[in-house]
């Protein structure tokens, strides 16, 4: 009779265990973000007095409009990690500074275009720049900070750095045209929306965080696992943007809940979702994202029908499986503080809830 009955003790003293492990590392991920700014912290600020003095112009409305998006509370994600990536890396130099700057105007150039393409009204809580100033203004303004991210560049004087940047720059190009193609419809395969997202977010990922190894002058090897290591970060991110989608609120998304939705973007999870539905459920899905014929409770149907076939979930296990082969990647580089924020940062990317 004691067997039971201490076994039963044990597996509950596991039960604690596991949850107070669980609550230690969801602290942890939560502080991950934090902690890499305090890791680049200086850095950072004098990114931000870069970027404040080349968005300057004498067309008034450029630092307007542009200041309007840089000033609403993004993470600064992207040039944190140019910033991380060179110090681990043991840079002592200053050039991460300008070119971290340009990746924060190529994804804010992005930003302003995309918002244009989706009709987007609400990006980080706030009125997207389109929806106060309009379509044409948001396009040029975000042609403008292309531009100026290339001048920069080119002071920067490596044609290894302008190679990569541009480079990248080119695909997610492509990825936002790859992305129109597979809107509205439903015939998307997860390997062609996996060659959206790999374009369209991961190559500005794997950009900044290989031209922390290239400035510092670092091996081969090492440039490629930074690369590896930003790009399936960037896919596994934007598997959990897809899913927050659905799974989210207005409030904490800083963006409309269900916005892919009532544009008729093919994510994963509606992938997942039309692959495993009946023929009944995919004439929803026709309705709703390839003819847009849509009324007020589709998308709580849209949610119920995610939920139905664990497409959510298994989105996020998708992410997980990227994050992994994202830590995976930075395995040649021996444990330090630097390397720890990395790793942690991935967790916060799958684990967030905006």
């Amino acid at each position: 009779m004691l067997r039971p009955i201490l076994s039963t003790h044990r597996n509950s003293g596991d039960r604690v265990s596991k949850v107070v492990q669980l609550e230690a590392e969801r602290a942890r991920t939560v502080k991950a973000l934090d902690l890499m700014k305090d890791l680049v912290r200086e850095d950072l600020d004098r990114v931000n007095q870069v970027i404040l003095q080349h968005m300057q112009s004498r067309v008034e409305l450029i630092p307007q409009l542009a200041g309007h998006l840089i000033a609403s509370g993004g993470k600064r994600l992207r040039p944190m990690l140019t910033l991380a990536a060179a110090q681990m890396c043991g840079y002592t130099g200053d050039r991460q500074i300008n070119l971290a700057a340009c990746v924060e105007f190529i994804h804010t150039a992005t930003l302003l275009h995309d918002d244009v393409v989706d009709a987007s009204a609400l990006r980080r809580g706030r009125q997207t720049a389109n929806a106060v100033w309009g379509n044409e203004a948001s396009v040029l303004v975000g042609d403008f900070l292309f531009s100026r991210a290339f001048q920069v560049m080119v002071q920067d004087g490596s044609l290894r750095v302008l190679d990569i940047l541009s480079n990248a720059s080119a695909v997610i190009a492509e990825g936002e045209v790859l992305q129109l193609l597979t809107t509205n419809d439903t015939a998307t395969s997860e390997d062609a929306y996996l060659d959206v997202i790999s374009a369209k977010t991961a190559a500005l990922f794997a950009a900044a965080c290989r031209i922390g190894p290239v400035i510092a002058e670092r091996p081969r090897a090492e440039e490629e696992a930074l690369e590896s290591y930003g790009r399936n970060l960037g896919i596994a991110f934007q598997l959990v943007d897809d899913m927050l989608d659905y799974a989210s609120r207005d409030a904490v998304l800083g963006k409309s809940v269900g916005d892919d939705f009532r544009e008729g973007k093919i994510t994963l999870p509606v992938i997942l979702a039309y692959r495993r539905g009946t023929d009944d459920e995919r004439r929803f899905w026709h309705r709703t994202l390839e003819e847009l014929d849509q009324n007020d409770s589709d998308l709580r149907v849209a949610v119920s029908l995610m939920e139905k076939y664990h497409a959510l979930r298994d989105t996020v296990e998708r992410a997980r499986h990227y994050g992994a082969m994202a830590k995976d990647a930075l395995g040649i580089f021996p444990r330090n503080p630097a390397k720890q924020t990395f790793l942690d940062l991935v967790d916060f990317c799958i684990q967030r809830t905006h």
